[in-house]
């Protein structure tokens, strides 16, 4: 079997999908797409598509849907579905497209009253943190 990976030296689109990553996120993705100990070798081209797919297909998409509404569209499903990790990402490029916290908080109600509170109260934490990390990065930039 022949396994196919590139990477973002020799894949314009995966390093563009890298560079709409790192300016919605506000930092590289690359420390996260390294390989792991025991991780099959196609473990690399998940992460590839997984990462084109979603910073080379999808969030550019703005002709419909503006990146900050985009953003708390993602909110609302990483915090319906329960994905944490996942959804402190979502929060950040929220809040680095324009999201407000307040607009945030009333995703969260949303969630509660259509996904239940207590998922919707774990997903709050999430954005309590990031709320914290933001103010402190906001602080330390004056």
């Amino acid at each position: 079997m022949i396994i196919v990976t590139t990477n973002h030296q020799t894949d314009p689109g995966y390093a563009a999908a890298l560079d709409t990553a790192e300016r919605l996120l506000g930092f590289r993705l690359e420390r996260f797409l390294g390989a792991t100990p025991g991780e099959p070798a196609n473990g690399a081209d998940f992460k590839r598509i997984a990462t084109m797919h979603a910073f080379g297909d999808v969030w550019p998409r703005t002709e419909h849907l503006d990146t900050r509404t985009r953003a708390l569209v993602s909110v609302t499903i990483a915090a319906t579905l329960g994905v944490l990790e996942p959804l402190r990402g979502q929060l950040r490029i929220a809040l680095n497209a324009g999201a407000a916290k307040e607009e945030i908080a009333e995703v969260f109600l949303q969630v509660a009253a259509y996904a239940g509170v207590a998922r919707a109260f774990d997903g709050y934490q999430v954005a309590a943190q990031v709320f914290a990390e933001n103010t402190q990065s906001s602080d330390s930039g004056k």
